[in-house]
């Protein structure tokens, strides 16, 4: 008896231990774990923080942009130009731990792919033209009898989307693109055409509605709105990821707006295509064109198209109207650094009068 009872507690207090080791392993388990979490949340509250030191930084130097535009205005009212300070390409700036990096472009430089959609704003792109100057140029770059005429074709705003169509057809052809001519760049305008419009109705051979697109295989429907972005491209009918990259360098989107004014004291000679395709010229007349400019641009519009090269084209009043001497969007490009962490921000910026400024458009990360 006593043999056993010896035994049964030898027995019991070897559960006991196993019993504790296993607390003892649990509790080991357990602080491990919250040691791990505590890291991991102190890890991410310093990346939260430098991080936003980074955003920051760039929210500073999107004010910086705005203030640099706005002086710059204010003593030149009448025109934008590639001489002055907005326009001296990107730059980096040291700050305490880190470095900003920016660049301001003018988006009236390239085609607003926009512009291709009919609605109140297109009737009234012949009294846009410059905005900021209250007017004052519009005498100097049409006469009263060229304004009339340009805006009665304007207020028709189904011809009006046939020549900014037409245009945009040339340029895509001008691109060059392996097996897209002529015909492959009237679908893609019609295709964008039909994306842009209001109604749900196929306009032209190229188009494409909610019919086209619902079938297939990952269905949606068309947007009948704004391109929010020109990555926008690869979900329309007939577009090719080479015709999208290619057009990236002449085309942009301006927000909720279809304006096309082009600046032609911004536009540079890589980008004479542009010309080309809106005005109707050679490429060599229109390089000329832009090469006859000085470094403050033009002073109207007249005086570029008086230009020998444009003069012997004998272009239209309503293709005159699409070009401008002064510009009311912009791009700015930030990249902000702060300790190892980045934040890249872009902002496009809108001119009114040039007494304010207005952000009416961020996308964070790079495009």
């Amino acid at each position: 008896m006593a043999l056993s009872n010896h035994l049964l507690i030898r027995k019991n207090r070897g559960v006991a231990l196993i019993t504790v080791m296993l607390i003892v392993a649990f509790v080991a388990i357990l602080a491990t774990q919250m040691s791990s979490r505590l890291m991991l949340q102190m890890q991410r509250s310093t990346n939260i923080a430098l991080n936003q030191q980074a955003y920051w930084y760039a929210m500073g130097a999107e004010n910086f942009s705005r203030r640099l535009l706005l002086d710059i205005f204010k003593k030149e009212p009448d025109t934008t130009n590639l001489s002055q300070l907005w326009a001296q390409g990107e730059n980096s700036f040291p700050v305490a731990d880190g470095s900003i990096t920016g660049e301001i472009t003018d988006l009236q430089a390239c085609f607003n792919l926009n512009a291709l959609r009919v609605g109140k704003k297109q009737n009234q792109q012949g009294t846009k033209n410059n905005s900021r100057n209250d007017g004052r140029n519009n005498s100097e770059n049409l006469t009263k009898t060229e304004n009339a005429k340009a805006n009665d074709r304007t207020n028709n705003g189904k011809n009006n989307n046939t020549s900014i169509k037409a245009m945009l057809v040339t340029l895509i052809a001008g691109l060059e693109v392996e097996g897209v001519d002529n015909f492959a760049a009237e679908y893609m305008a019609d295709a964008l055409a039909d994306w842009l419009d209001e109604n749900d109705t196929i306009a032209s051979a190229g188009g494409a509605e909610d019919s086209d697109y619902a079938s297939k295989a990952f269905p949606y429907l068309a947007a009948n709105n704004y391109l929010a972005s020109i990555n926008e491209l690869r979900v329309i009918e007939h577009f090719n990821v080479a015709v999208i990259n290619a057009l990236k360098e002449y085309t942009c989107i301006l927000p909720n707006d279809n304006l096309l004014a082009i600046n032609v004291n911004t536009i540079t000679s890589e980008h004479a295509l542009l010309l080309k395709a809106i005005l109707g010229i050679s490429l060599a007349d229109a390089q000329q064109a832009i090469a006859a400019r000085d470094d403050k641009g033009f002073k109207n519009v007249e005086d570029f198209f008086n230009l020998p090269e444009l003069k012997k084209a004998k272009i239209a009043p309503e293709i005159k109207q699409h070009f401008v001497v002064d510009s009311d969007y912009f791009q700015f490009k930030v990249k902000a650094s702060f300790n190892e962490s980045y934040f890249s921000l872009i902002s496009i910026l809108k001119v009114t009068d040039n007494t304010q400024i207005d952000v009416i458009s961020r996308t964070i990360g790079s495009s």
